[in-house]
């Protein structure tokens, strides 16, 4: 057996086994695309992601109020949390493209999912928490708090994103 189908199977087993843990504790799954793990959404979890520096201190303030959270991490520099369904955004929040509420039966990768870029993979374990999914409301109020700090610090509240190219790089056209 040459060393990618070794790998292969390794991984294979490693994906099936996470999903029927995940299954296993009430988390419902969607069929993906080849060897991808997909967390349901809408039922028993949904999910908020934002960028790894908010979700940064959203850890902080959850850790400072004595409440563990699953945290999953993404190779694309976001981060993720699972929370009760069927709560929407607060308006403030609405406002930042990079705060993303996914509902509604979308699928989101789940650990230990492989991309091109890297893997997403957990920060905090579901299985620390008994794969309790925390209260949204709790956790929407920790990531408005963060997303206010973040934009107490940052000058200018527009991301570089939505800026020319000129503008990222400090030159004005």
């Amino acid at each position: 057996m040459s060393w990618w189908d070794s790998y292969r199977a390794v991984y294979g087993a490693e994906l099936r086994a996470a999903a029927r843990e995940y299954a296993d504790h009430g988390w419902s799954l969607v069929p993906g695309p080849g060897a991808d793990v997909l967390l349901a959404t809408g039922d028993v979890l949904d999910v908020i992601e934002v960028p790894a520096e908010v979700g940064k201190q959203v850890c902080r303030t959850l850790r400072e109020s004595g409440e563990v959270v699953p945290v999953a991490a993404t190779p694309q520099g976001t981060w993720w949390f699972p929370m009760s369904p069927r709560h929407a955004l607060p308006a403030e929040l609405s406002l930042h493209t990079d705060v993303v509420l996914h509902t509604d039966g979308i699928g989101v990768l789940a650990p230990p999912t492989e991309r091109p870029d890297g893997w997403v993979q957990w920060r905090v374990s579901p299985a620390r928490t008994g794969y309790h999914v925390p209260d949204a409301a709790m956790l929407i109020e920790a990531v408005s708090e963060a997303v206010r700090q973040r934009s107490a610090t940052t000058s200018d509240p527009i991301p570089d994103a939505q800026r020319s190219g000129g503008e990222v790089a400090g030159v004005r056209r």
